[in-house]
């Protein structure tokens, strides 16, 4: 998949611009590709957690042509993390959470069928409870800025998260990019994870 590379436009213009071009490489991405790259991120996923003893995961079920799969969480909590995931609110709230204990405890969300845990909800604050946050995202540029769908679910929900957490983007290779554009209430990143490339540590923003 290469992403095509929208001109530079700055604010909510270039930010459609970004988020058009790149669903429409996504929607070329085959079943095998996505396989793929599954099996890749799961591998990755023991090194990403090495040395935080029984953490917090805040993590997320792929939805469409998303990097990832279920079994990735399944990994994740074999290394003895806690996992949760995201229940999208019925309003434009920031969103809420719910622990993940294996496949049989998803079902259909109200927000678009994706798959949430049926489980008690925690509230919105229960993300500070994780060291380490997976976040999804369409890309990422070197500076650590996220570019989402535009529904600003994670931008209302990662204020909550603590100081120290890693905020991890999941994207794939070629939507890690040189620069995005960004407005002040983004949330940046601290880290990537690609298929391709496995973690990498973004700098500070400059």
């Amino acid at each position: 998949m290469n992403t095509p590379q929208p001109e530079h436009v700055t604010g909510h213009a270039g930010k459609r611009e970004w988020r058009r071009a790149i669903s429409s490489a996504r929607s070329a991405v085959s079943a095998q590709q996505q396989v793929a790259e599954a099996n890749a991120l799961a591998a990755a996923i023991p090194g990403l957690l090495d040395g935080l003893r029984s953490p917090t995961v805040c993590g997320y079920v792929p939805f469409g042509s998303e990097p990832g799969s279920i079994g990735v969480l399944d990994v994740v909590r074999n290394t003895g993390a806690r996992v949760l995931l995201p229940i999208v609110p019925d309003e434009r709230g920031p969103l809420e959470w719910a622990e993940y204990t294996g496949t049989a405890s998803l079902v259909p969300g109200q927000y678009r069928g994706i798959l949430e845990p049926g489980g008690p909800r925690l509230g919105p604050a229960a993300i500070g409870d994780a060291a380490v946050v997976l976040v999804p995202a369409l890309a990422v540029d070197r500076q650590g800025a996220r570019l989402g769908k535009g529904a600003g679910f994670y931008d209302r929900s990662l204020v909550f998260a603590e100081t120290e957490a890693r905020l991890v983007a999941v994207v794939r290779d070629d939507e890690l990019v040189d620069r995005l554009p960004a407005e002040p209430h983004d949330v940046r990143m601290n880290e990537v994870l690609t298929p391709g490339n496995g973690l990498v540590t973004l700098p500070a923003e400059q």
